[in-house]
């Protein structure tokens, strides 16, 4: 929301951020949520979406923790930033997802070509043959339509080499189970208390009966491959440059 971004303008124009500790991944995750949710319309996933306000930089001043959750949430005297509703939780979980994304960008690989990144996308990587890019590719994974404004650059980075450290829960893999043994794995569209629909790997939809099944539930395991070792620095950066840029409205 338009407070909440304000205040993390002001942050950000006062200093620079450097993470003081681990910070537990739940903690990092809903604070993620919540600054996609509230600050990435202006700001961009990246945090450098607004000229000259960088919210990967860090803090410069010696701001503690306490310190930055008590500003989000009690706004500063005599600014533009108002004080505003957000839990003392809640703020602290942006402030552990804005220290850990300062400490990511360190070691995230330097920007690529993202019209070299779409060729490998299309070619050598083979990644349409399981994403849609508008319109564009399989069905079988997520659509990336609008990835690179959902997503920051560090996260597609990792999902590329090692996909398997994070898999959000809506792209997580669903497993079935028949009672003759049938196993059927793929990507779920809906399930309720009687039935499970599944598009399969060969983008085939499928529907059972629960009574029918042995056994269902997710797979917290990524179906998606590693490309560590498959793609040079380079060309992961390319890829990433190529996902970051990313951001149309998807094909209906």
């Amino acid at each position: 929301m338009r407070v909440l971004t304000s205040i993390l303008v002001l942050l950000v124009l006062s200093g620079t951020l450097s993470a003081q500790h681990e910070y537990p991944a739940t903690d990092v995750e809903n604070g993620g949520r919540l600054f996609l949710a509230s600050c990435a319309t202006c700001h961009g996933p990246d945090g450098d979406a607004v000229s000259g306000v960088n919210l990967t930089r860090g803090f410069r001043m010696p701001y503690t923790d306490a310190d930055l959750v008590r500003i989000i949430r009690t706004g500063l005297p005599n600014t533009g930033m108002p004080p505003n509703n957000i839990s003392e939780v809640n703020a602290g979980n942006i402030v552990a997802y804005l220290r850990t994304t300062a400490a990511e960008s360190r070691s995230t690989s330097a920007p690529g070509d993202a019209g070299r990144g779409k060729t490998i996308f299309e070619g050598k990587g083979e990644c349409a043959s399981c994403h849609r890019v508008k319109g564009v590719g399989a069905r079988s994974g997520p659509d990336l339509t609008e990835i690179g404004g959902q997503r920051r650059a560090a996260e597609l980075e990792k999902s590329i080499v090692e996909p398997g450290a994070v898999v959000l829960p809506n792209h997580r893999s669903f497993r079935v189970v028949t009672r003759d043994g049938v196993v059927v794995t793929g990507r779920l569209l809906n399930h309720d208390l009687f039935t499970v629909q599944l598009l399969d790997a060969k983008e085939q939809l499928r529907s059972f009966q629960k009574a029918n099944l042995r056994e269902y539930a997710f797979v917290d395991a990524s179906p998606m491959p590693s490309y560590r070792g498959k793609l040079s620095a380079e060309e992961v950066a390319d890829v990433v440059s190529y996902l970051v840029s990313l951001k149309g409205q998807a094909n209906q």
